[in-house]
This record gives structure tokens, sequence and C-alpha cells, in this order.
């Protein structure tokens, strides 16, 4: 990609589970541990309610790593599942189980992590980075957790800054924080409507990270680049 001097990250479903909502990541983790969801709307009710509550209250501390943050997620979404009465026809859940489930998720980020890594360690070594994501105060944590700070300097979060994707305005910020014109800037997401639009909006180049998302493709979305892997950013920024 010609003329880029830095670069915007996306967190979430980009750098911790390379294009995979996490929506299918938690789902996967529960089939796992014998809990299916024969109506997907079950599923996605308890997801649904379980963002929206951590969006609304402070459950989730500056100081929770990641394993911490995933294990509310995933009680949040059982006491909606109990609440629904899903489990009346499923094995007994305990503890264990949600520790279980969570922890399936916890290793498939480290996984991811562990992948993007060296992919971004090599780009800091060329381009400015800055992270722009929606998260909850705590992503400088989770980032220590796992052994990214070194590589943002700078860390836009939503929670922090008072604006959430897909508000173009928190990708001005992280284009006022590389000291770069937007059209000196990429932004590289693993969603839509939530990376790539907003970032157009405001005047990025886009890398797109395109997987399944949370909703269908009406085929017609399109980005400056379109990847599959996280890998792929080695040649895109070479």
């Amino acid at each position: 990609m010609k003329n880029i001097r830095g670069i915007l990250f996306d967190y979430g479903g980009t750098i911790d589970s390379n294009g995979v909502h996490w929506a299918e990541v938690i789902r996967t983790a529960y089939e796992a541990e014998n809990i299916t969801f024969p109506d997907a709307s079950v599923f996605r009710d308890a997801y649904v309610y379980g963002e929206r509550t951590l969006g609304r209250n402070p459950v989730i501390r500056p100081n929770h790593t990641f394993s911490d943050m995933i294990r509310l997620k995933i009680r949040i979404q059982f006491d909606r599942l109990k609440e629904i009465g899903f489990f009346c026809k499923q094995k007994t859940t305990t503890d264990e189980t949600i520790r279980a489930v969570a922890d399936r998720c916890y290793e498939y980020a480290a996984r991811s992590v562990d992948a993007a890594r060296p992919v971004i360690a090599a780009l800091a070594e060329k381009y400015r980075l800055v992270m722009v994501s929606n998260f909850y105060g705590n992503l400088k944590t989770v980032l220590d957790d796992f052994r990214l700070t070194v590589y943002f300097p700078t860390v836009i979060e939503s929670a922090l800054v008072g604006v959430r994707k897909p508000d173009p305005q928190i990708f001005r910020l992280g284009i006022e924080a590389l000291h770069l014109p937007a059209d000196e800037t990429a932004v590289v997401g693993d969603s839509f409507d939530k990376d790539i639009l907003p970032a157009t909006i405001a005047g990025c180049r886009t890398v797109w990270l395109k997987k399944k998302g949370w909703n269908d493709y009406d085929g017609h979305e399109t980005a400056d680049t379109v990847i599959s892997d996280f890998a792929e950013l080695r040649e895109i920024f070479a």
C-alpha cells in the first residue's frame, strides 16, 4: 500500500481472533463443552444481552485482564440463558462449565495474538501504529497481558474517549495521534460497518480483514484492500 506512513489497528475481532467474529468464537467454545444451540437466535440473544449489559454498567474494571473479562462475559451470558429457560433441557451448568468455556476463548485469543504479534512487530519497525478500538476501559491491561503494549504507545479506547465506532470521530482521534494526514493513514479492521465505512469517511485508506461477520453481507461492501488472514499484512505493507 503506497504512501502510507501510519496504521490504525482495531483490536477485538482483528488481532485477537484473526477476523472471526467473537460471537462465533464463543459459540464454538460452548459447543466444545456440549452446550449446543439448535435455535441460533437463543445464543444471539444471550450474546447481545451480554454486550449491552457491559456497555451500560461498569462491570469490567481497568485492571481486568482478558481472562477476567471473558469470564465475566460468559457468566452474564449464562445468567441470561438461565433467565429464558434455556438450560432446562441442557446439562446442569456450574462454575466449572463457565470457566471451561471462558478458558477455551482465552486459548483461542492467545493463539491468535501469538500469530499476529510478529506481524505487528515487523510493521512497527516501518510505520507509526495506534490502536483504535471499542472496548471496556481495560484495553491497556489486555495489551499488557498479551505483550502488545510496546507496539502501541497510543491507545484510543471508546470507553475512555467517549466516542464509539462507527462514529468516524474515533478514527479522527487516531489520525491526530499519528500526526499524519488522513490519506497517509491506513485502518486495519474486521468490521465493514464499524471499521471500514467510518474510516473511509474519515479519509483513511482501508484494509478489511474479511471473514463471516455478525450479519450477512449484501455483496456491495468494498475496501481499498481485502484480506482473509492477518499475516497477509506483511505483503500489503511491504
